[in-house]
């Protein structure tokens, strides 16, 4: 996808607050996952300062690189604005890949892009290790993944919704709960949890990407598909103008992104929190919101 100036007002804006750890701790567990599972966001998000190997080393503590100065990242690249592929010249780029970049500057890192990969292998990747250092691409901190890797502090909050064709007559989730409903999914995220559990009746297809899902829905071979909120959005927007997020479509799970690391590398996500700290407190943030949504919304 090509740079955007989509703008927001369309979308709810509570969809976008970010909230701080306190007020996570505060609010407690959350509902369901962005680009994950069916556990709720926890308060321990951020990992701690700690040793590991000697292979890189800033303020915040020791950490292991997989190819030493460069930053790894794997990501599934089909889901714009946050990861994508510019279709001119097949570069990685989005909201995300942005915020990436601007934590390898601040860590006086070489940024390193690997292919895509299937959203469902990302969080075994990191747990396992050697191939990628971190993850991000609209990641939803979890309890359920917290107990396989770790997460950095959040950067980024967000909604899901539900996305039906502009001439559709079943709009709302009792509607859609139905035998003879297809609701199509991006395999292991919230959208696949979350239609499980509140559209039993239906039939859950899950696809690889968002894209395959939308295109389903257009063509009518789906009736829907659940996904977050600002990444239909943003499609509806550019491409999907015969889609469409119907009243009362929006589902507020108030999920918060997060970058994923490994449990074995404490010091690599205390060095990453200590970054997004100085990207959000310079402004670095700030101009790439403004960048993808067409303005600040963290703020």
């Amino acid at each position: 996808m090509t740079e955007s100036n989509f703008n927001l007002n369309s979308i709810s804006r509570r969809s976008f607050l970010r909230f701080g750890a306190g007020a996570l701790g505060a609010a407690g567990a959350l509902g369901l996952v962005a680009c994950g599972g069916s556990s709720s966001a926890g308060s321990s998000a951020g990992s701690s300062a700690g040793s590991s190997a000697d292979a890189g080393s800033s303020a915040a503590g020791d950490y292991t690189l997989v190819e030493p100065g460069k930053l790894t990242m794997i990501s599934n690249f089909y889901y714009p604005p946050f990861v994508s592929m510019h279709e001119g010249s097949g570069e990685y780029e989005g909201f995300d890949v942005d915020i990436y970049k601007a934590i390898c500057e601040k860590l006086g890192l070489e940024p390193n892009i690997l292919p895509t990969v299937q959203f469902d292998t990302i969080v075994p990747t990191i747990k396992q290790g050697g191939k990628a250092d971190v993850s991000i691409g609209a990641i939803t901190i979890t309890d359920e993944r917290l107990e396989e890797i770790d997460f950095s502090d959040p950067y980024l909050d967000s909604n899901q919704a539900i996305c039906v064709r502009t001439d559709a007559t079943d709009t709302t989730a009792e509607a859609l709960n139905a035998a003879d409903v297809k609701v199509a999914v991006q395999s292991g995220t919230t959208g696949e949890a979350w239609v499980k559990e509140n559209l039993p009746s239906a039939t859950c297809v899950p696809l690889d990407d968002i894209i395959q899902c939308l295109t389903g829905v257009q063509s009518g071979l789906y009736q829907a598909t659940v996904a977050d909120l600002p990444v239909i959005s943003y499609e509806i927007a550019i491409a999907y103008t015969d889609l469409m997020v119907p009243d009362g479509g929006e589902i507020p799970t108030g999920e918060q992104f997060g970058i994923v690391v490994s449990k074995d590398n404490p010091g690599l996500t205390a060095a990453i929190n200590k970054a997004l700290a100085e990207i959000e407190s310079d402004g670095t943030q700030d101009s790439i919101e403004e960048k993808w949504f067409g303005e600040v919304i963290s703020s």
